[in-house]
């Protein structure tokens, strides 16, 4: 049964003594989250989300995710273009923890609904180029996972393994999977700091200057070193943005090309459902592996007349190439909901060609609406979806602040274009060496 939040709210001034809560509601979306959660506003301005897992086995991940905001000193915050939330607290509940971490404002767009081009496609792609660019060091230092190229291969062959133990798995994809681990080019690359599969729910929005921007990152449990291509792997259920999220990706990496991050990319996106598979075997739940077997057959005869190694890789000229034909974004209407922390095996669904008659309705979303009018009074929801962030109290790092004169966007504009010259001009560079 789930928490109430004023329960939640309870756990909120234990973690964090002397701070009152004055207003709270409910922070969920979907009916088969791992965590129950809340957002509270403190007296002193703050909003903040308390998180508790549904149950023990996803105490881990919170353990996890507890250690990896803490490698994210003020200095690795400083070399990301994005917010990641604080740890402000810990506190025990019942035979569980209650985590308390400051609110990130921001929206987020279903990956099926990423619009092409520049804005959010692009600023998705550097932010993940972003991350994968933070030193090493930040994750062996606290003694977060460490995998080599080969150690992910051989994790992918264990997983192949066990799902092909279920006999459940079409015979197609199997010989496809293992034509993929058997192909050596395809396992050459060059571990990074990754989220450990990112995906498009990870990302939160706000418009800047028309256009959606990406200003937050979650789910940061998985943080380790390991293959970029785990956290690209969402691109398949983005088809009409994937070429864009990946040219800025690559025009924005610091190191060179991986010329077959997205077929390995893909690998992982369809062994999502073998993951999915063989959950439900070793757990003995017989509609988890309906459902996985349903999703298998489906992705086998979307597959049929194609091959994980088909496409040609996209290199640094290709990228370039792409960014310079984008237009400039235009304002893009898209379905918003705030940060939660559901998980619905349903989005496996999107890696799969679907029916018209059966497409995804926004309109079915089970997000609760949250109102912050009165935050006086408890008993009142907080609507957090037509909140606006107050420009301090919210966000303690400071924005920005634009300059108003012309001068000073003509200088602006300058360094900017400077900036874009030097890197078009350093990824050239890896084509002549």
């Amino acid at each position: 049964m789930a928490r109430s939040p004023f329960t939640l709210a309870a756990s909120v001034t234990s973690a964090l003594p002397r701070v009152g809560v004055v207003g709270v509601g409910a922070l969920t979306e979907g009916i088969a989250g791992r965590y129950d959660s809340a957002v509270a506003e403190l007296d002193d301005g703050r909003r903040v989300v308390v998180r508790v897992p549904a149950d023990a086995a996803v105490l881990p991940e919170l353990a996890a995710e507890v250690r990896a905001l803490r490698a994210l000193t003020p200095g690795v915050r400083g070399l990301l273009p994005f917010r990641a939330p604080e740890l402000l607290g810990e506190a025990g509940l019942g035979d569980t923890r209650a985590v308390v971490l400051d609110f990130l404002p921001g929206y987020r767009v279903d990956p099926a609904h990423l619009p092409p081009g520049r804005g959010a496609a692009t600023s998705v792609g550097a932010a993940l180029a972003a991350l994968h660019a933070l030193p090493l060091s930040i994750v062996r230092t606290e003694g977060l996972p460490v995998r080599t190229p080969q150690q992910v291969r051989t994790d992918a062959a264990r997983l192949l393994d066990r799902a092909t133990a279920t006999k459940r798995v079409p015979a197609t994809l199997l010989s496809r999977w293992r034509r993929a681990l058997d192909t050596d080019e395809l396992w050459r690359f060059e571990s990074a700091v990754v989220l450990g599969g990112a995906g498009a729910a990870s990302f939160l929005f706000e418009d800047i200057d028309g256009a959606p921007a990406v200003t937050g990152l979650l789910d940061w449990h998985g943080l380790s070193v390991g293959d970029p291509a785990t956290d690209l792997q969402w691109l398949a259920s983005a088809p009409t943005a994937a070429d864009d999220v990946y040219a800025a990706y690559v025009a924005g990496s610091g190191r060179a090309p991986d010329a077959r991050a997205r077929e390995r990319a893909r690998l992982y996106a369809e062994l999502e459902f073998a993951s999915w598979l063989v959950h439900g075997h070793e757990t003995g739940r017989d509609d988890v592996v309906d459902d996985a077997v349903g999703l298998l057959e489906t992705l086998a005869v979307g597959v049929a007349d194609d091959d994980i190694l088909m496409d040609a890789p996209l290199d640094v000229s290709d990228a370039i190439a792409l960014l310079e034909r984008m237009p400039e974004a235009s304002a893009v209407v898209v379905d918003t909901s705030m940060q939660t922390d559901a998980y619905d095996p349903e989005e496996l669904s999107l890696w799969v060609p679907a029916d018209e008659d059966v497409a995804a309705d926004p309109s079915t979303q089970d997000t609760a609406e949250l109102d912050l009018a009165d935050l006086a009074d408890l008993s009142m929801p907080i609507d957090l979806a037509s909140a606006r962030p107050a420009p301090e109290a919210e966000r303690r790092q400071g924005a920005p602040v634009q300059a108003d004169s012309s001068a000073q966007d003509e200088h602006d504009g300058d360094a900017v274009a400077d900036a874009e010259r030097a890197s078009e001009a350093a990824l050239r560079r890896w084509l002549a060496e």
